[in-house]
């Protein structure tokens, strides 16, 4: 099965993590995402993601824009709507 791609173009990380919570709450479980993300935080802030939510960070792609690669946990923690950084039972 190819990637699923989500272009984050110039969001910042916060931006690019509900992004991508959206498109993970699409997908079945195992999907690959690759997210294109020139937000230099990204190579710090999505390890740190994946770790609080269960996704497995599979580390960069090489491609032509920073590109890094997600597998789709089934057993993830989900995150607030608002709040990336916080499991959803945690968002007001």
């Amino acid at each position: 099965m190819n990637p699923v791609v989500l272009d984050g173009g110039d969001r910042r990380c916060v931006r690019l993590l509900l992004d991508l919570r959206r498109l993970i709450m699409t997908v079945p479980a195992g999907t690959v995402i690759h997210l294109i993300a020139d937000d230099p935080a990204a190579p710090l802030d999505l390890p740190a993601w994946c770790h609080l939510t269960g996704h497995t960070y599979l580390g960069p792609v090489p491609a032509e824009r920073p590109t890094y690669a997600v597998q789709v946990s089934g057993a993830a923690v989900l995150t607030g709507p608002q709040s990336p950084w916080r499991p959803a039972s945690a968002d007001p």
